[in-house]
């Protein structure tokens, strides 16, 4: 039997968690380490998961010879210091969304991965799913037509305080770099899958938002127009609550796609998931199933496993993630957004 990707997890947060049920599940890949800023939350996380090497720090796990692939599972500003000690220590590396906190963190990342030829992919587990591959066979089957209009959202109401990882400027807060990533990325994808290419560059960015309190964007909305005049509407927030509307919609020139569940398919249940299309001239819309058995994290770690010979990922790979934070920060930049260590450091 083929052996198994052996992974660690830095961090030990929410996201870590959702990984590390992605990893159980998978045929491909098994926990073998985790590492904390704290030995006791390691050993808590290490039991509850059933991981047998547990460290009190984030240099003791990759220090491990045996760990091959880690998951950078703490908060976006610590992203590029670890994802760079992970690939300097020869790891292949999955990094949290946003991958850093703008595009020179993400090429100082991706450079250090090519140097050390080790694998690297920012975790949009969207993007691993079968319902992405589905949607965009549809679209370069001319389903909808020409396609004219994206619609995509992505935002919650927290009501943390403003210390939490969401508000806190330190910690990256903020609707844009969070969860507003999601719907920039999706857009790119149906934009570019319209041109026949993996993804599409924005010829145009357009943004307003609510800059709150603590100096983030509590809440915010972009216009993006692509080349063939393909234009999109962005939501993201929070401080917005957008449940129910937290989904993308494709409008073309002979119909319209809608997605319900974009971004965590197949978290909570096991059942086929659900596209749905409308056709100008038919009464009915169309439902579209497709089949997904495993955990939205499953699929991830098993896109991990399965491309590391390649050093990228198709389903996120390095251009990919540049052009998408190349577009973050022009959202951030139009709504006056500046985080404080990306400030010039003051001389005494």
């Amino acid at each position: 039997m083929k052996k198994r990707l052996q992974w660690g997890i830095i961090g030990t947060g929410q996201i870590a968690r959702e990984l590390a049920d992605g990893v159980k599940g998978s045929d491909t890949g098994e926990l073998l380490a985790v590492g904390s800023r704290a030995q006791a939350t390691a050993d808590q996380f290490g039991k509850e998961y059933a991981v047998p090497r547990c460290y009190g720090s984030y240099e003791g796990l990759l220090a491990d010879g045996d760990v091959e692939a880690v998951y950078i599972a703490v908060p976006h500003p610590m992203h590029a210091e670890w994802a760079i000690k992970a690939a300097e220590a020869g790891k292949h590396i999955l990094v949290e969304k946003p991958i850093g906190m703008n595009w020179h963190e993400a090429m100082a990342m991706i450079d250090t991965a090519r140097a050390r030829d080790v694998f690297l992919m920012e975790a949009f587990m969207y993007r691993c799913h079968p319902q992405m591959a589905r949607l965009i066979e549809l679209i370069r089957g001319g389903a909808v037509g020409e396609v004219r209009l994206i619609q995509a959202s992505f935002s919650y109401h927290s009501n943390a305080g403003p210390e939490n990882r969401a508000f806190a400027q330190a910690l990256g807060g903020g609707g844009i770099l969070d969860v507003g990533c999601y719907p920039v990325s999706v857009s790119r994808l149906i934009a570019g899958a319209a041109a026949g290419k993996p993804f599409e560059e924005p010829v145009d960015v357009k943004g307003c938002g609510h800059l709150g309190p603590t100096g983030v964007d509590y809440w915010a909305i972009a216009s993006l127009r692509f080349p063939g005049d393909i234009v999109a509407q962005l939501t993201t927030g929070v401080q917005l609550n957008t449940h129910a509307e937290n989904i993308v919609r494709v409008f073309g020139s002979d119909g319209k796609i809608t997605v319900p569940d974009p971004w965590t398919p197949s978290r909570w249940n096991r059942d086929p998931v659900r596209l749905t299309l409308q056709r100008h001239g038919e009464t009915q819309p169309q439902e579209i199933l497709v089949d997904a058995p495993k955990d939205l994290y499953t699929y991830e770690a098993d896109t991990v496993a399965e491309n590391i010979p390649r050093r990228q990922a198709p389903a996120m790979s390095w251009d990919d993630t540049l052009g998408n934070m190349r577009v973050l920060d022009r959202w951030r930049k139009e709504i006056g957004l500046i985080y404080d260590i990306e400030r010039p450091a003051k001389t005494p």
